[in-house]
């Protein structure tokens, strides 16, 4: 029996302005993120975590270095990272972009999973890079608790790997900036979803930004 804490990473440069990071991209948090995953820390320190699991970028890391500071045993899987976005990494979303993605988009939700950007990578070859991730962390029979701390696109993919979902219904997995879904692991060898994109542990960083912003309304007026 294992329960998995699997979490997106906090917030970068690049999700507050709104530019392309994918698997190229090693990014690092921003003054929310840091917070972000300093409020989860918060939240979720009473577990003892057997195992952190993060992705090889160090947006991952930075997310839940508090916990590896304590002495949490850490370890860094590449099947863990983002999609490759190619030639869409790094700069911002133009309209042809848009139109790209809107189309390859639909494409992944009629099945043709084999599409991907330019450069970049398809959901396919995404999955199975997850799938020796996955017999990595599975073959660790001693852990029971488990954090996994990934990315937005590949977090969807693994739910649907995870969960023995159509990898073409992987949208219907919400996410945002350090949002917490939790899986059992049961002894018949298959995953069960007992929490879905919560975010609550956030709730005292959002109250601080809206009496921040309140503050400045005050302060003009």
């Amino acid at each position: 029996m294992k329960k998995i804490y699997l979490i997106r990473h906090g917030e970068t440069a690049y999700n507050q302005f709104g530019l392309v990071q994918g698997s190229g991209i090693d990014s690092d948090l921003n003054e929310l993120g840091r917070r972000q995953a300093k409020a989860f820390y918060r939240a979720y320190k009473h577990i003892s975590f057997d195992k952190v699991y993060t992705s090889a970028l160090k947006r991952t890391h930075q997310t839940v270095w508090h916990f590896i500071s304590k002495g949490k045993p850490w370890q860094q899987l590449v099947g863990l990272n983002e999609m490759g976005w190619g030639h869409r990494e790094g700069r911002a979303i133009t309209h042809n972009d848009d139109v790209e993605y809107q189309f390859i988009l639909q494409s992944w939700r009629k099945g043709d999973l084999h599409i991907k950007s330019e450069g970049g990578e398809s959901p396919l070859e995404v999955l199975e890079k997850q799938k020796i991730a996955l017999q990595c962390i599975l073959a660790n029979d001693d852990e029971s608790e488990i954090l996994i701390c990934m990315h937005g696109r590949a977090m969807r993919i693994f739910l649907c790997l995870l969960l023995d979902l159509p990898l073409k219904d992987m949208d219907t997995f919400r996410h945002s900036n350090t949002c917490l879904y939790v899986l059992n692991y049961t002894t018949d060898g298959k995953f069960e979803l007992i929490l879905e994109n919560d975010s609550t542990h956030l709730a005292e960083i959002e109250e601080e930004i809206l009496l921040s912003m309140e503050k400045k309304i005050e302060n003009i007026l």
